[in-house]
């Protein structure tokens, strides 16, 4: 393999859903926050399409209440999954190592301030690239960048949706459940 990219959230780092937590704040049900996130532009937001200002402002109409602080960052307190990154630095010794993941402006700039994406070689952020996953463009972008053909790339993901994308192109992909169940695993497609 040439290249191996890890999402992030759920794979790199646990903790990483603040969605309970804002529901839970705001005295609203996951459903609602998700319903009024969503039609304040949350896929817009991931994307880089909207700033996060804009976001709560939208946001606020909907809930009936302003909102002036961003919740994004205010509840993520994401932890570093310690055996993923231990399999990560192995891997680093033979292949490019980079991160594939759908985010928010106010995440990257906490995991950048925690030093979250030191083990990697390069960094594709949807809010940055403009492309989220499970949409195939977004691997393209990474494969063009990295001058990489589809089955030279190994991708690892939490979410069956994202890993049934990259798959369709040609990427070898692992629905991840553990590092444990990762180790196991990559022997058999590296």
């Amino acid at each position: 393999m040439k290249l191996i990219i890890f999402d992030v959230g759920g794979v790199v780092c646990s903790n990483t859903s603040v969605v309970d937590h804002l529901s839970s704040y705001l005295n609203l049900s996951r459903k609602q926050f998700l319903d009024f996130a969503y039609q304040s532009g949350l896929h817009k937001l991931q994307e880089g399409k909207v700033c996060v200002k804009d976001f709560w402002e939208k946001f606020s109409e909907l809930y009936g209440k302003t909102i002036e602080e961003d919740l994004w960052a205010k509840f993520f307190k994401p932890d570093l999954i310690v055996e993923t990154v231990e399999i990560i630095l192995e891997l680093k010794k033979k292949h490019r190592i980079v991160a594939g993941t759908n985010t928010i402006e106010s995440h990257y700039k906490i995991h950048t301030a925690r030093n979250d994406y030191r083990f990697f070689d390069s960094i594709y952020a949807s809010h940055i690239i403009g492309i989220s996953k499970p949409d195939t463009r977004f691997f393209n972008h990474i494969l063009e960048k990295e001058k990489v053909k589809p089955e030279d790339t190994v991708f690892i993901d939490d979410t069956s949706e994202n890993v049934e994308s990259a798959a369709k192109l040609g990427i070898k992909s692992i629905l991840f459940t553990s590092a444990q169940e990762l180790r196991r695993q990559l022997p058999l497609i590296l």
